[in-house]
């Protein structure tokens, strides 16, 4: 660990070598904010993290797309940073990761070059394999469909049908598609879908095998971070994420109703 920062006349380390590392503590709430946690544990582990590096007091304001973060030394010199959050997905294994690296921040701060490593070793962590989340798409529609009062063919389709689904959020996210248009897109095709295996003969309850598929792309996690924030106090944030998850919600209800009435299903 390297923690011997250049201090300044004032008796704290110098703000051009404090600016990086609040710049590497805006990364930690970036990724964050850009994984699936919400607001409350962005701005609680910004918090702490500054208070580790010295800063006397740091005030932070999260949005759903925005991070405004303004950190204090001791005699009252401030720095500022802003960071646009463009990008968002779910990925709790990395929310767990910068968790961990921010405890032990706490306990012991890292040096910068430290500091930066563990941010990037995060970033570029390896995702599952395509062909797990191609399975769990598969499982999770099957299973969902028979639960939900499907025969076992209305599973096999619903199956089917989720590698279709899994095809279109795989590559829509590619091509980096408005979150509400990708939503509409991907059930649209995934209908359409439903409704070729039910006349092809595989399933015979097109309802059933799309309330399997449906499943997959309602934003919940979305939502319950919009409710955890509003009882918080962070009722911006709550209602933001609350109206951008209702909307997605419409978008896919729309996409797979508009194409299974036009076609009879």
């Amino acid at each position: 660990m390297n923690t011997n920062f250049v201090k300044s006349a004032a008796g704290h380390p110098a703000a051009a070598e404090m600016n990086p590392i609040l710049s590497s503590i805006m990364d930690v709430g970036e990724l964050l904010l850009m994984h699936g946690a919400e607001v409350g544990r962005v701005e609680d582990t910004i918090r702490r993290l500054c208070k580790a590096y010295g800063f006397a007091r740091s005030d932070v304001f999260t949005i759903t797309s925005s991070i405004v973060v303004t950190a204090m030394f001791p005699d009252g010199e401030t720095l500022t940073q802003t960071r646009r959050i463009r990008q968002r997905d779910t990925d709790l294994g990395k929310v767990e990761k910068v968790n961990g690296l921010s405890r032990r921040i706490c306990m012991a701060p890292l040096g910068l070059e430290d500091f930066r490593r563990e941010i990037e070793a995060i970033e570029q962590a390896k995702k599952p394999g395509v062909w797990l989340d191609l399975g769990m798409y598969m499982m999770i529609s099957a299973s969902l469909s028979v639960f939900f009062g499907g025969t076992w063919m209305d599973g096999l389709a619903a199956a089917l049908s989720g590698i279709v689904l899994f095809a279109m959020v795989t590559g829509s996210t590619a091509l980096k598609l408005n979150g509400i248009i990708q939503s509409m897109l991907c059930s649209g095709v995934t209908a359409l879908c439903v409704l070729a295996l039910v006349k092809a003969g595989i399933g015979v309850h097109p309802d059933k095998i799309t309330i399997g598929n449906i499943m997959l792309v309602i934003p919940g996690i979305q939502l319950t971070n919009s409710l955890r924030d509003m009882i918080s106090g962070d009722m911006i944030s709550g209602l933001l994420n609350m109206s951008e998850a209702l909307l997605k919600a419409i978008a896919v209800a729309m996409g797979f109703a508009i194409v299974l009435l036009a076609g009879g299903g």
